[in-house]
C-alpha cells in the first residue's frame, strides 16, 4: 500500500476526512475509490459514497477477498445511517466470515456491530441483547468500545433502565475520549442528552406534567392502574392488555383515563372514539356496545360504570389512574411515525414499516397524512423516496419506541 492510500486511511481512521480526500480525490483505483466512499459517507454525501463503495468492490481483483468484504462492510454502515434497513444481512455475514477468517478481528467486529445496531432500531431488543453479550469489547480500539457501549446504553433506555444507561454512557464517554473522534464523542453526548429530555407526559386528575425517562421508568414500576398512550395499552404491573389493533377502545379508556376519577360525558366519549360531533340515538348505541367491549377486555385490571351523563373508569382495589402519553409536540394518531423520523434522518417507507412492525400500506398512509399537515416532507421518487422531519425540541425520540400504529 503507498504512502498516501495509508495516510488517507489514518486521516479517517482520526475522523479527518477533508484530510484524507485530499490525498486521494484525483485517484480511481480501488483502494482510493473506497478510501473516497468512506469519506464522502462522513461527510454525510451518503448517495455518493455508496455508489464510490461499490465501484471500489469492483475494482478489487478476484484475489483481494479482504479488501472486497470491508468495501460490504462500508456499504452496510452507509445504509443503516442512510435508514436503509433492507440491505442483505447475509452479505454482511459473510463478509464479516472472510474477515475473520483473514484475521482482521477489528473490521469483523465492526460488522458485527452493524448488525446489532439494526436489531436496536428495529426493535429486536431480546435478539440485540443477546448478540451484544456474546462480544468482549476489551481488546477493541477505543472507538468500537464506544460503540458496544452506546448500543448497551441504547437497550437500557428502551427496557427503562435509566441507571444502566447513565452507567453505558459513562463508558462510552470514556472510550470516545480515548479514540479522539469528534462525531464520536457528539454521539455519546447526544444519547446521554436523552435522558436528561422529557420523554412523555402524565396525566393524572386533570393535572398534566412532563416525565423524564427515569421518572417513566418509576410509574410503570408503581401499584397504579396506567392507561399508556405511547403504546396504546393499560397496564398494572406485569400485566399488559394491549389495544394497538383496537383504535376505539382504547380511545375511550384514554378518554376515561384522563377524566379521572370524574366521569366522561356520553357527547365526549362519542366525539373521542367515532368522531362524530353530535350523539344520537345511534352513536349512543354504538357507545353502549364499545363500553360493554371494553369492560371484558380490561377484565380484573378495571371496571367501567355509567353514570346520568356518561361512564367512568373504575379500578379494581382502589388503584389511582395515570395516563402516560407523548410529548404534546406529536401526540397524535400517527406519533410513532413523527417519533422516528424526528431524529433527523431520512426514511424511507418500507424502513419505518420494517421498524413500526407495521404494513408498508399503513405507514404510508400515515405518511400521506402527515405530509398534508405539513409535518413531514418527502424527497426523491420511487424506491429512491425519504420522508424527513424537523427534530423535535426538548423531546427524547428514543422513548418507547418502536410503537405499534394504531388500527
Amino acid at each position: 500500500m503507498d504512502s498516501l492510500i495509508t495516510a488517507a486511511a489514518r486521516a479517517l481512521a482520526a475522523g479527518d476526512p477533508l484530510g484524507a480526500l485530499k490525498r486521494v480525490s484525483l485517484r480511481d483505483d480501488a483502494p482510493a475509490l473506497a478510501l473516497r466512499g468512506i469519506a464522502m459517507a462522513q461527510l454525510g454525501d451518503l448517495v455518493r459514497a455508496r455508489a464510490l463503495v461499490r465501484r471500489a468492490a469492483r475494482a478489487f481483483g478476484p484475489k483481494e477477498a479482504m479488501a472486497r468484504a470491508r468495501c460490504i462492510v462500508a456499504e452496510a454502515e452507509i445504509a443503516l445511517a442512510s435508514r436503509d434497513l433492507g440491505w442483505p444481512a447475509k452479505s454482511l455475514d459473510a463478509a464479516r466470515a472472510t474477515l475473520e477468517a483473514h484475521g482482521d478481528r477489528v473490521n469483523a467486529a465492526h460488522a458485527r456491530y452493524l448488525e446489532i445496531r439494526r436489531l436496536l432500531l428495529i426493535g429486536r431488543l431480546d435478539e440485540t441483547e443477546r448478540t451484544l453479550a456474546e462480544l468482549d469489547p476489551s481488546p477493541l480500539p477505543p472507538a468500537l468500545r464506544t460503540i458496544h457501549e452506546l448500543i448497551a446504553a441504547g437497550i437500557a433506555m428502551r427496557r427503562l433502565r435509566t441507571k444502566e444507561a447513565r452507567a453505558a454512557l459513562a463508558r462510552a464517554g470514556h472510550a470516545a475520549r480515548l479514540a479522539r473522534i469528534p462525531a464520536l464523542t457528539s454521539e455519546v453526548e447526544s444519547a446521554s442528552r436523552v435522558l436528561d429530555t422529557p420523554a412523555a407526559r402524565l396525566i393524572s386528575s386533570g393535572e398534566v406534567r412532563p416525565l423524564l425517562l427515569a421518572e417513566v421508568e418509576v410509574v410503570l414500576s408503581s401499584k397504579a392502574l396506567i392507561v399508556d398512550a405511547c403504546r396504546h395499552a393499560v397496564r398494572h404491573a406485569r400485566t399488559v392488555i394491549s389495544l394497538a389493533t383496537r383504535p376505539v377502545l382504547f380511545a375511550l379508556a384514554r378518554a376515561m383515563g384522563e377524566a379521572w376519577p370524574g366521569d366522561v360525558p356520553r357527547d365526549v366519549l362519542v366525539a373521542r372514539a367515532f368522531g362524530g360531533k353530535l350523539a344520537d340515538e345511534s352513536h349512543r348505541a354504538r357507545l353502549r356496545v364499545e363500553v360493554g367491549r371494553l369492560r371484558r377486555v380490561l377484565g380484573t385490571l378495571a371496571g367501567v360504570t355509567a353514570t346520568k351523563r356518561g361512564f367512568a373508569l373504575m379500578p379494581r382495589r382502589g388503584r389511582k389512574v395515570l395516563v402516560l402519553a407523548w410529548p404534546s409536540e406529536i401526540d397524535e394518531e400517527h406519533a410513532a411515525v413523527l417519533a422516528f423520523l424526528s431524529d433527523g434522518e431520512s426514511w424511507s417507507s418500507s424502513a419505518l414499516a420494517l421498524a413500526l412492525g407495521a404494513s408498508q400500506r399503513t405507514v404510508q398512509r400515515a405518511l400521506d397524512s402527515l405530509a398534508a399537515a405539513g409535518k413531514v416532507q418527502p424527497f426523491g421518487r420511487g424506491r429512491a423516496r425519504r420522508w424527513t422531519a424537523p427534530p423535535v425540541p426538548s423531546f427524547a425520540t428514543t422513548l418507547l419506541l418502536p410503537a405499534l400504529l394504531p388500527g
